[in-house]
């Protein structure tokens, strides 16, 4: 079985046993989206700047990896006309769910993303793009994708986990045990310390990588901001864990 397909069934899973990127947003925050009351997040804690988002109303808005129904119910209370790509059947249910429940229409693809996209060149004004290609082994080839399908002038806005948690074991964050780069399927020990916390299969990448890589395929930085997880001994101790960065075609 191929690595994302892993990564799918592991989602899945997640999902219904609640995990909170899954869980989809109440009416009553559809409804105060709606009044122009609302925030979206492309890593753990911290939100998105409301100045990073252009005038919504009509634009073609790509959630990459982005479903559970959280942040493209939003983006449609806004006035975007939506696609969801995201390889999870549970969050693909989850979006067309909220869909369903509020009367927006919203194109949903079960997809991978290592994979090339099946959309036109041109075809977004904004692509949204929580955390999660640190399920990816190769994330040129993701922001290649992202630069060819949006329209010059389009918005990439992208949530990246910079690799420093990857240096731990899952629960004890006193005591350095992995080397970097964080890879499975290059160093079988990674790999078993995934699969005893069933966390599918996931990889550490750089700021060259990351940052470096869009500036590479053509995107011109605006703005970046860094993020914790939110809990565990990094967070208390105020350790960046995230990144998220706004840029441009």
């Amino acid at each position: 079985m191929k690595y994302t397909e892993i990564n799918a069934k592991t989602v899945d899973k997640w999902v219904d046993a609640g995990w909170e990127w899954g869980v989809r947003i109440s009416h009553e925050q559809f409804a105060l989206a709606l009044r122009g009351e609302w925030s979206m997040l492309l890593t753990p804690t911290k939100p998105v700047p409301k100045e990073w988002y252009p005038d919504l109303k009509g634009k073609k808005v790509l959630g990459l990896a982005s479903g559970g129904g959280q942040q493209m119910p939003i983006f449609a209370a806004l006035g975007a006309e939506c696609t969801l790509l995201d390889y999870s059947e549970r969050q693909i249910e989850s979006d067309l769910a909220v869909a369903a429940r509020e009367g927006y229409k919203i194109r949903a693809i079960r997809a991978d993303m290592t994979q090339p996209l099946p959309f036109d060149d041109g075809a977004f004004d904004l692509i949204f793009h929580p955390v999660s290609n640190c399920y990816v082994e190769d994330v040129s080839h993701v922001w290649q994708e992202c630069y060819r399908i949006l329209k010059s002038g389009g918005r990439l806005m992208a949530g990246m986990n910079n690799g420093f948690s990857y240096l731990f074991d899952e629960g004890d964050e006193k005591t350095i045990k992995y080397r970097l780069p964080f890879n499975p399927l290059q160093n079988s020990e990674h790999l078993q310390a995934l699969q005893r916390t069933d966390s599918g299969v996931q990889f550490s990448h750089t700021l060259e990588e990351q940052i470096r890589g869009q500036l590479k395929v053509g995107f011109k930085l605006q703005d970046l901001y860094e993020d914790t997880d939110g809990s565990g001994l990094l967070h208390e101790y105020g350790v960046p864990t995230f990144w998220a960065t706004l840029a441009v075609k």
